[in-house]
């Protein structure tokens, strides 16, 4: 089963004790990469946060957004330092005493000066509070891997084309390699005829270069080897995990095959089939960069 390792999924909470947004997006990256950025209060949830998603996730680039707002405890946040405002008053009361300024606003002035306000930390969430983020970030979790896991079906049906595609190509290889193979051996009796009628003619020197030659020309190993590879990526596609990096090691052994009886096939039939699993066979690649 595929997955792919782009997702999204969100969770919102607004009501009269908090305000609460969970937005969890995923795209590619070669390992678990996870940016969060998380409201103070639950701070230190976030190590278990983090556990939870490589747990679903497994691979991509994480983005996680969670903002949390306790709207009981916003107004207790901002408390007035009422002793070092009261000594900025008097020290100002008795400055302006003794130049007999207006002392009207000096209250006001008081509560402007350096630390008249001090913000209270921020309380961590309650038990209760956390169960319903906990059970919020699950949920956004959940979405989020059930829409990979919905984009790694379309991944999976456009692989599983890709590689009948090219098995279909395969099939047409081996139905032009007879043709080929009797081209090949009318061009070697014609070379055979040259070298005999030549008195520098060397038996044992011809042999080893006719050997050379049907050797290189050769593709029936590498027909073998590329119809095994298929069969593996496609077992490997229908396993109950994803198999990112698994599948990207095959195709690169489909790759070498590939390549190899384009360049040993010395036919331009065989050689445009080539080119067409090549086609196919990136578009494999392609993908395969977004496969968990």
């Amino acid at each position: 089963m595929l997955k792919s390792m782009t997702g999204f999924g969100s969770f919102i909470i607004d009501n009269e004790s908090m305000n609460l947004l969970i937005e969890i997006k995923t795209l590619n990256s070669k390992s678990l990469d996870i940016s969060s950025k998380i409201s103070h209060a639950l701070s230190e949830k976030e190590i278990e946060m983090r556990n939870q998603i490589g747990k679903v996730l497994e691979r991509g680039k994480v983005n996680l957004l969670v903002l949390y707002t306790n709207k009981k405890n916003t107004a207790e946040r901002a408390v007035v330092n009422k002793d070092l405002v009261a000594q900025y008053y008097n020290d100002l009361k008795a400055t302006a005493q003794t130049v007999h300024a207006d002392e009207q606003d000096l209250f006001r002035l008081a509560m402007m000066m350096p630390d008249a306000y001090s913000v209270s930390p921020i309380a961590a969430v309650s038990e209760q509070e956390w169960q319903m983020v906990s059970e919020g970030f699950s949920h956004a979790l959940k979405k989020c891997d059930e829409f990979r896991t919905k984009e790694g079906e379309t991944l999976f049906q456009m692989m599983k084309d890709c590689t009948q595609k090219i098995s279909d190509l395969l099939v047409e290889i081996e139905k032009f390699d007879p043709e080929r193979l009797v081209m090949i051996r009318e061009k070697l009796h014609s070379q055979v005829r040259d070298f005999i009628t030549n008195e520098h003619f060397d038996p044992n020197r011809f042999e080893q270069e006719l050997i050379y030659y049907v050797e290189r020309l050769d593709i029936n190993e590498e027909k073998v080897r590329l119809k095994s590879h298929i069969s593996y990526f496609d077992e490997t596609l229908n396993e109950p995990i994803s198999n990112g990096k698994k599948l990207n090691f095959i195709s690169q052994e489909m790759g070498r095959e590939i390549n190899t009886i384009g360049s040993k096939a010395n036919d331009a039939t065989i050689q445009r089939l080539v080119v067409q699993m090549k086609d196919e066979l990136e578009k494999i690649k392609e993908q395969l960069n977004n496969v968990v």
